[in-house]
């Protein structure tokens, strides 16, 4: 009987211990969600980005009131487009002097598309094809097109709006 209550003893000792420190994670955890905590940081982060962003642009000096500048006019090739990952949109110049915004993201299953040749927007993962001029499927297995994004051409500047 001496085991069995050493071991009841060490069940429940070791079971408080760990109860306490649990509360006292419990605890920290409580006290830094004043300041932080790991997912609304990175809710509040994406927004403060975005707010930022927005800010920035509405009021930096080297921007108007769009957004983000992408490319220079000369950058995007006639007949072509430029892939910017990073803020997942493509811009395409079907003919002289016009351009084109699309999502970057093939609507068949979330890749990122990955060149613009030959008169299409193509995604490497399942061979989807894209038209530069509207974005309509040239070539599935995606059935829907990508969805156009603002842009804005001011000078020789294509900015996202």
């Amino acid at each position: 009987m001496t085991d069995g209550s050493t071991r009841r003893t060490m069940l429940t000792t070791g079971t408080a211990a760990l109860a306490a420190t649990c509360m006292g994670c419990g605890n920290n955890k409580g006290s830094s969600s004043s300041s932080s905590t790991e997912t609304p940081t990175a809710s509040e982060a994406a927004t403060a980005s975005e707010s930022a962003t927005a800010g920035s642009s509405a009021s930096g000096p080297a921007s108007s009131a769009t957004g983000t500048v992408l490319a220079q006019t000369s950058e995007i090739p006639e007949g072509g487009g430029m892939i910017f990952k990073e803020e997942k949109v493509v811009v395409t110049q079907p003919k002289a002097g016009e351009f084109k915004g699309f999502s970057a993201i093939c609507t068949h299953m979330g890749c990122t598309v990955s060149q613009v040749a030959d008169g299409t927007i193509d995604c490497p993962c399942h061979g989807s094809k894209f038209d530069i001029t509207d974005g309509a499927v040239a070539h599935g297995p995606a059935t829907k097109p990508l969805p156009p994004k603002s842009i804005t051409v001011s000078g020789n500047s294509i900015t996202l709006a």
